[in-house]
């Protein structure tokens, strides 16, 4: 019997991913066994700073490619979002799974809805794409740092650490957490970003059996569009220490492409989209990114990558 070996995080929704994948190889192939390599990453294990400062989104991925060089495992499974667009080689981002909602989800004990927060109310989210977002929206709030896995932010919430929190609604609703707090509320103002809901599939590139697995696994619609995303992202340059959001969409055999970039506290602000034919969906990411570039997006990036998480750096003398 054939054996893929699947290496993942042993986070709680990383275990639900990399199980959900395990049987979903176990429907379709009936000679394959899998097995599941559980790793601890050094973004679980450095919770008391932003993840910009540590390296960024690629220590959440770092540990399980080496162990896929290492010959542990055939496989990795990762929420697409934490995948940096740069694959080491002997490795090959092979599939994306099926997308599903990609909203952010507001969560209170206290408030109804974002709408109803009063003045000056506490927010918690680390993520610098939310941060602009939410303070573009409603410059009165105070946007307050949240680090710790899905349980410890609802936690904070339910302790009264924040009036709300910002998460994403499909990690809520995959652990079944939704029940339990009394407001929620999807928000339709905010842009995804990069790979939001779908997860990767990264393989040994010459490991013939994870290939075959992956392709059979691959979501095609969803590989389109995170593909024209990633390559927006690797265009642009932005980094995790950059407030960005990128979106693309398929309808009626176009596909249209969102992005927003700008400073942390919402005062700056580009946002453009394309769209175009599906057939030439390889080049709209680029595109899009030269577009955004002639319009000072790289100058507007340096400013906000300066700006951000100024509080946890020390000063110079």
């Amino acid at each position: 019997m054939k054996k893929i070996i699947i290496a993942t995080r042993e986070s709680q929704l990383a275990l639900w991913q990399a199980y959900y994948i395990k049987d979903e190889i176990e429907k379709r192939f009936s000679d394959i066994e899998v097995e599941i390599n559980k790793m601890t990453s050094k973004g679980d294990k450095i919770l008391d700073r932003p993840l910009a400062l540590i390296g960024g989104k690629g220590h959440f991925t770092k540990e399980l490619e080496d162990a896929m060089l290492r010959g542990e495992a055939n496989m990795a499974v990762h929420s697409l979002k934490d995948v940096p667009t740069f694959i080491p080689k002997g490795l090959k981002l092979a599939a994306i799974t099926k997308r599903e909602d990609q909203s952010d989800l507001f969560l209170s004990y206290k408030y109804k809805s974002f709408e109803e927060l009063p003045k000056g109310a506490v927010v918690g989210t680390t993520s610098l794409r939310r941060k602009m977002q939410l303070l573009r929206k409603r410059d009165d709030l105070t946007i307050k740092d949240l680090r710790g896995n899905v349980n410890t932010r609802l936690k904070k919430l339910k302790d009264g650490e924040y009036d709300a929190i910002i998460l994403a609604y499909i990690g809520l609703k995959r652990l079944n957490l939704l029940d339990d707090i009394p407001y929620k509320q999807k928000l339709s103002f905010m842009i995804p970003p990069m790979g939001q809901a779908s997860l990767g599939i990264e393989v040994v590139e010459d490991d013939e059996v994870a290939l075959e697995v992956a392709k059979a696994l691959n979501d095609k619609e969803s590989f389109i569009c995170t593909k024209v995303e990633r390559d927006f992202i690797a265009t642009i340059g932005a980094g995790c220490s950059a407030p960005v959001a990128v979106n693309a969409k398929i309808e009626d055999n176009k596909i249209k492409v969102i992005a927003l970039i700008g400073m942390v506290d919402g005062s700056k602000i580009l946002q453009k989209e394309l769209s175009d034919d599906i057939k030439n969906y390889n080049e709209l990411g680029v595109k899009l990114a030269n577009l955004m570039i002639e319009d000072g997006a790289k100058e507007l990036l340096k400013e906000a990558e300066e700006n951000a998480f100024k509080e946890y750096r020390p000063n110079r003398l």
